[in-house]
């Protein structure tokens, strides 16, 4: 008896026509993955996940690949390369094309688009529960960085007594950059940047000059800050989060008990992994869900 073959999958560039098809597979997969450990999805409808795989795959800045197997779409990947680290995700398969190597692949076509631009590392943040996602990652030379709690809710203190949120401007930038060397030792000047146009982007200060910034307190936004008590501050300046919610590093204890001590839950676990560059971070900071 023949041994049964194996569909062949094939991997490549996404098109923005393909964001419909991939949004749809991207939603189910969260779906059905997220409500088998008993979290909610990370996506309210499929009508998200549509609108950001269109927006990333019609963005130049981004590398996005599509698996194709069987004459039809079976998963995608996106990874930013707006900075010297670049970040993956989303990366979904379909649920009925487990068992055919499609992550893999697709991780693969994008770990060899990083090596090919140079980058100096790559990143992503991975669910903490998902065990299939972080065997994968781990044997493709990802390491765990930072277990992270991802929280939701309404803060309790509105203002930190001695510091000033407002919204981030062109001239910021430039400081902005400067304070992520000294925390994190690279820039994401092209992600700020594209925020403060995009109108989400913060800054606090203190004593007249910034010590904290955040591309946007949401799921896809981070933030840099000298101290904790700068984070605090952009934390307590919003009434909520965009979509699940904030990942909080789970080590910076202080800062967890503050924002659990003042109205928000924790929603999952989440871990930060990265293969290549990473510098231990010498000061406050929240992650994006790429990195």
């Amino acid at each position: 008896m023949s041994p049964t073959l194996q569909p062949v999958v094939t991997i490549r560039p996404a098109a923005p026509e393909d964001a419909a098809a991939c949004g749809a597979i991207c939603f189910e997969a969260f779906s059905k993955i997220n409500a088998a450990h008993g979290f909610p999805c990370d996506f309210p409808g499929p009508e998200a996940p549509i609108g950001l795989l269109s927006m990333l795959f019609s963005n130049p800045s981004v590398y996005c690949v599509v698996a194709e197997s069987g004459g039809r779409l079976v998963g995608s990947n996106c990874m930013d390369e707006r900075s010297s680290i670049f970040g993956i995700g989303p990366i979904t398969v379909d649920p009925g094309a487990q068992n055919l190597g499609v992550g893999r692949k697709l991780m693969q076509a994008a770990l060899d688009r990083a090596q090919a631009r140079g980058a100096a590392g790559v990143r992503l943040v991975q669910a903490a529960f998902h065990n299939r996602s972080f065997s994968l990652y781990t044997r493709l030379g990802f390491d765990i960085r930072e277990p992270l709690a991802c929280l939701q809710g309404r803060p309790l203190e509105k203002h930190v007594p001695g510091c000033e949120v407002r919204p981030a401007e062109s001239p910021d930038l430039d400081a902005c950059n400067e304070l992520s060397r000294r925390v994190h030792g690279f820039d994401r000047g092209g992600e700020l940047s594209d925020a403060i146009h995009g109108g989400t982007a913060l800054v606090v200060q203190r004593a007249g000059r910034i010590t904290g910034y955040a591309s946007s307190l949401a799921f896809f936004g981070h933030a840099t800050a000298e101290t904790n008590v700068d984070l605090q501050a952009l934390i307590a300046s919003r009434e909520s989060f965009g979509g699940p919610g904030l990942l909080v590093p789970a080590r910076n204890s202080a800062l967890l008990r503050w924002c659990l001590g003042n109205g928000l839950r924790v929603v999952q676990p989440m871990n930060l992994m990265s293969q290549g560059l990473y510098n231990e971070p010498a000061g406050a900071w929240l992650p994006s869900i790429l990195f």
